[in-house]
């Protein structure tokens, strides 16, 4: 189905839209600041705590997928206005738990507002062509910078009022952010075509069928690791400089903000030059890079402060460009099921954002080596760029069969 809109209403959904996925990320993000009083105050261990901070970015993931179809169904203005008032019900709600085991169950509400990923991007897409998706996916994907917005100001709001009151006051504005959305957003052209048309809805057997490919379970390995990772380190990083390098909590948060501000802003950049040199050709240059990056922060022993804050801000850099090379693919190869495979994508990628602060955590615990982190992303990497190489070398050898 032809994309039919216009400029200024492909501007206001993008605005909205990256907006709204800011506030869902700042709050999806809360733990990484407000967790680190909860662990002193119930005396956590590092993988309890690394359980705690993970557990929104678990339930956030595996609601993608879901919520990807719903969109591709009912649109996005519906679907992401519920998706974030459900969520900010769940962050008020963990301002009353008092036990470690009801934190958990209200932190799985809370990553909800991780699941907005998926719809944003099918919301996005359906207003822009091919030729400009790379950019505006990139746009949207700077909301990530809302885990810097929590980092900054979350740790002194909670010196100020509490970890409570810090739940309830990002409960509110994610709740006002949701009002707002829905006052000031239009339907996508593609939903409101379809209902113009009483078109039937497609089957559940269509809207999942892309999900059979290779291909796509590919695209989730990357995301896994240049958005998983990242998310992994915005949680990680605080309570890393905190033990490693002796920085009291304001200064941890403050560099865990300057990290994550950078890495998110300039996913922009990445769907620019995946739209002007090719995702692809972004790619290989985010898993180079990466391999050196892991490879130095991997030494057992401390790297220099100086030394350890470029490296990680060169790292959080080209993961942010490979983030957006790795949406630039969907919509270009599956226009008609973003919200599947894109919510597909992001759920394994949101998978790694759960799956390594508590591997991390259990490292910690188990070798007492601070870098055993970066390891695990040095092999990580190390997998996606060998798979990657692989596949594209095979597929080269067969165009060459199909043209000799």
């Amino acid at each position: 189905m032809p994309v039919q809109t216009t400029a200024p209403d492909a501007s206001r959904a993008l605005t909205l839209s990256t907006v709204s996925f800011t506030i869902c990320f700042a709050v999806w993000t809360i733990f990484s600041i407000i967790g680190l009083q909860i662990r002193d105050q119930l005396s956590l261990s590092d993988t309890q705590f690394g359980l705690l901070v993970g557990m929104p970015i678990l339930s956030g993931s595996l609601v993608r997928l879901g919520l990807g179809v719903m969109t591709d169904r009912l649109g996005g203005r519906l679907v992401y206005t519920l998706t974030m008032l459900a969520a900010a019900l769940a962050t008020f709600l963990l301002g009353w738990a008092a036990t470690y085991a009801q934190m958990l169950v209200a932190a799985l509400g809370v990553g909800l507002a991780g699941g907005s990923f998926a719809v944003g991007v099918a919301y996005v897409s359906r207003f822009y062509g091919a030729d400009r998706q790379g950019t505006a996916l990139g746009i949207f994907g700077v909301g990530n910078v809302g885990a810097a917005v929590t980092k900054f100001a979350a740790p002194f709001v909670m010196f100020a009022v509490g970890w409570q009151a810090t739940a309830h006051i990002w409960a509110g504005v994610l709740a006002l952010t949701a009002i707002l959305f829905w006052v000031l957003s239009k339907e996508d052209p593609v939903t409101a075509a379809r209902r113009g048309a009483a078109a039937p809805a497609r089957s559940f057997r269509e809207e999942f069928a892309p999900l059979k490919n290779g291909q796509v379970w590919r695209f989730a390995a990357y995301y896994f690791f240049s958005f998983g990772a990242f998310v992994a380190l915005a949680l990680w990083l605080p309570h890393y400089l905190i033990g490693v390098y002796g920085f009291d909590m304001r200064m941890a948060g403050i560099v865990g903000a300057a990290y994550s501000i950078p890495a998110s802003i300039f996913r922009a950049y990445g769907g620019v030059l995946s739209d002007r040199i090719g995702a692809r050709t972004v790619l290989y240059m985010t898993f180079a890079v990466s391999l050196v990056a892991t490879a130095i922060l991997s030494m057992p022993a401390t790297v220099p402060t100086w030394i350890f804050l470029t490296v990680i801000f060169t790292l959080g850099f080209f993961m942010s460009l490979g983030k957006a090379a790795v949406y630039k693919h969907i919509p270009n190869y599956y226009p008609q099921n973003v919200g599947a495979v894109g919510g597909l994508v992001g759920m394994i990628g949101g998978l790694g954002g759960f799956i390594l602060p508590l591997l991390f955590g259990w490292l910690k615990d188990q070798t007492g080596l601070w870098s055993s982190c970066f390891m695990v992303l040095f092999v990580l990497v190390a997998c996606c760029a060998v798979w990657m190489h692989l596949s594209i070398a095979r597929m080269s050898r067969a165009q060459l069969s199909q043209t000799a």
